[in-house]
Parts: structure tokens; sequence; C-alpha cells
């Protein structure tokens, strides 16, 4: 292993130049959590494969031991199926005493809190509801709706839960195309009932980085300071979308910000262009010092969500794609060779990647192709304690310059057996 010093010589780190990322423990209920949407907002794509209840509860085990914090089961106004599926998951989390926190949820109506209230008499334990109400401008106009109407619905839906002590998360949809006097009026009057979670969102992934720092900062000054209300005292949700690939810069702006739960799925499922992709934000907190979670699962994780919602896995997709961490580019496998013959994994997890591949529980693959130098080659061979031959490096050599793309393991193997028969 490199030492510290020695890290800090071989990588100048441009990106803590005049930057300081702070938080001041004091002003928060908690550190920075995170809310796993994947079962909820994930299952609206519009491809998304409902899983079956065993498969849920599979991924929501990956979910408790990656230290995720939140969870949103699903929407129970959805029918007797998905209030099915949530009644099961929460039997799970009881019975095995997952620190997991549930939540499920609703719309501003009665209806659907009253089975959150029955559930949590059944299992005992605080379920979040996840009240919703579209806030923007275009979406009033479009429905019909006044700011009187959508305060007095909100008053009716938070009430209701409030005295059967569900605890509620207050969303306001579009937060980001909604006006500041009308955030502020609405935010305030729920806080005023008992809310003590209040959701951001980027309902259609409209917002840029720096409206996310301008609208949370809005929030803490205009709507919880000024409203009378400590900031340690209520936890700020931020929820954000895809549609113009911002999603996970926006987390990460978010948590600058100072939210305090930052909402996501797993490979960004969602609807239209998808969440913002929790696994992305949790790589990216954690190569930043933010988080300390054991991320050693996360790979797992995803791929599982993959195969059971059949959301795409780009062979491309940062980290947990196929391609990731896999190189034929000679000069480029050459480097990674040369870390690994010195016995140094953290080199060579850098060398040529900004993602520290073992951080993940994954590692560098060296593949052979028309783009391959001779180490790749030798590389490979030893890697299967294979001889090296000049004779049989040349002959592999010449095959891979013939492929229009890297070869597969199948295909070395058998251009190796075949050269070896003749010779």
């Amino acid at each position: 292993m490199v030492n510290t010093m020695n890290e800090q010589n071989l990588i100048y780190d441009w990106n803590v130049v005049d930057y300081e990322y702070t938080r001041d423990s004091n002003n928060h209920p908690h550190g920075v959590w995170f809310d796993d949407e994947t079962l909820r907002d994930g299952l609206q794509s519009p491809s998304a494969l409902n899983p079956s209840i065993e498969q849920k509860i599979e991924l929501l085990t990956y979910m408790e031991n990656l230290g995720i914090q939140k969870v949103d089961l699903g929407l129970p106004g959805a029918g007797p199926f998905h209030l099915d599926h949530i009644d099961s998951m929460l039997n799970h989390i009881k019975q095995n005493d997952y620190k997991i926190r549930p939540g499920a949820a609703v719309r501003t109506l009665m209806n659907d809190i009253e089975p959150l209230v029955e559930l949590q008499s059944k299992h005992e334990m605080e379920i979040q509801a996840s009240a919703f109400l579209g806030t923007s401008p275009i979406r009033q106009f479009t429905e019909g709706w006044t700011m009187e109407k959508l305060v007095s619905t909100m008053e009716k839906a938070v009430s209701f839960a409030v005295e059967n002590d569900v605890p509620v998360m207050f969303v306001t949809e579009d937060t980001t195309r909604s006006k500041p006097e009308d955030v502020k009026l609405i935010y305030q009057r729920a806080m005023d009932l008992g809310v003590r979670r209040l959701c951001i969102c980027d309902t259609c992934g409209h917002v840029t980085p720096n409206g996310v720092k301008k609208l949370l900062s809005f929030i803490d000054e205009e709507v919880i300071k000024d409203g009378g209300y400590q900031r340690r005292d209520i936890e700020v949700n931020w929820h954000g979308h895809q549609d113009r690939g911002l999603g996970v810069a926006n987390n990460i702006a978010a948590v600058e910000a100072g939210a305090d739960v930052i909402h996501g799925t797993a490979l960004g499922v969602g609807e239209r262009a998808g969440n913002a992709p929790l696994d992305q934000t949790l790589v990216n907190l954690s190569l930043m010092g933010v988080i300390d979670n054991d991320l050693s699962l996360l790979n797992d994780y995803v791929k599982k969500a993959n195969e059971y919602i059949k959301v795409p896995l780009p062979r491309n997709y940062p980290v947990f794609g196929q391609d990731a961490f896999e190189t034929g580019t000679g000069v480029h496998a050459s480097a990674v060779i040369k870390a690994i013959r010195k016995g140094d994994m953290w080199l060579a997890d850098r060398v040529y990647s900004g993602v520290p591949a073992g951080d993940f529980g994954l590692k560098q693959v060296i593949r052979i192709g028309h783009m391959s130098g001779r180490s790749n080659i030798i590389h490979w061979l030893e890697s299967k304690k294979i001889e090296a031959t000049d004779e049989l490096v040349a002959h592999l050599f010449e095959v891979a310059k013939s492929q229009p793309r890297n070869m597969e393991e199948e295909e070395i193997e058998n251009a190796v057996e075949s050269f070896l028969q003749q010779s």
C-alpha cells in the first residue's frame, strides 16, 4: 500500500482547490441520510417490471446492509396488490429488526393515509407518509387549482395523519418551478400543523445545481427560520429527476446546500428519463468523504435491481457497467499492468481510473483486442498460468489486431488452444 504522503504526491486533486464541505451538526436533525425510492417512484418507470415480493425483500435487505436509512415501500393507494406487498415488507423489517425506516407515498387524501394508520397499529412501528401535492403555476393552471384549494387539501390530510400519529413528510411536487410565495405559504402552514419533514422536489428534472442551492437556501432562511422554526428541528429532503441528466450533480449540490435526506433509485430507474441514480450518488459522496458507508455490496444491489426490475444497465454505466473498469487499449492497459506488477492495487485502481474499483467490490480487467499491446496478452496469459512464449504472444497479437472489437474470454482461449495444437 502506498503511504499517505506518496498518495498525495501521486494525485493532485483539483476538486479540493478553493473547496470546503462543512456541515454544522447543530443545525441539522441528523447527518446526511438517504431515502431509496426504487420500490415506489422507480417502479413508475414505463419499462419497469414490478418485482415479486420475495425479490422486493431481497432488494430491501441490500438497502439495509448498505446503511441506507429510509425506504419508500410503495403507493398504498394503487390498490390491494401494492398494499399487500407493503404489509409483507413491513413484516420483514419488524421480524428482522432492520434499522431502515419505512415510508409510503400518499396523495393528500385521507383514503390514502388510512391504510398507514392501520399498518402502524398492526406492525407497531412508525411509517412515514410522504404526502405529495403539486404547487407549480403550470400544474395549478392545468388542474384548475388555486393556492387556497391546495392549502385546504393539505390541511385536511396532514391534520388527519398528525391526529393519528402518522409522521408526515410533506412533499411539494414541482417545487423547482413553483413561486417562492406559494412554497413559503404551504410549507409554513404544514409546519404549523406539526409537519417536521419537508421534501423539495425537482419532479420534472428542470433544475440545475445553482437552482438547487438557491432553492434550498430559500427553504432554510425564508421558509423555516422566517417561520419561527429551528433548522435542526426540520428534516429537509431533496428528491431529483434525470430529465436533463443532472440528477447526481443536483444531489451533490443538495448535500452541499445542507439537505438532510437525499432521494434516489437504483440505476436511476423512474418515470421518463428516471430518478437521480442513488448508486452513483453514494459513490460520489463516499469519494468526497461525506459518508463512510461500506459500499462493497453496492455492485450486487445494482445487479439485482437490473435483474428484477429490468431497468437497463448499459455496459458503459459509471462504476457498475461491464466496461467501467475494463480496458483493451495498449497504453492504458500497460500502465495498469505495471502497477499490478508492483504489487500495488491502490496504484492499479487509480492510474487510469477516477474511481477505485476495490472500494466497491470490483476490480480492474485487462482485455485483448485490436487496440491492445503485447503487454495485454502477456498479462492475460500469466493470469491464466499459461507460459507466455514469444511465439504464442506474437500469434495472439496478430489475431487480436484482426478483430473489430475486444475479444471475449472464450475467443482468446480458442485461439490459444488452436495455436498449441498446431505447435
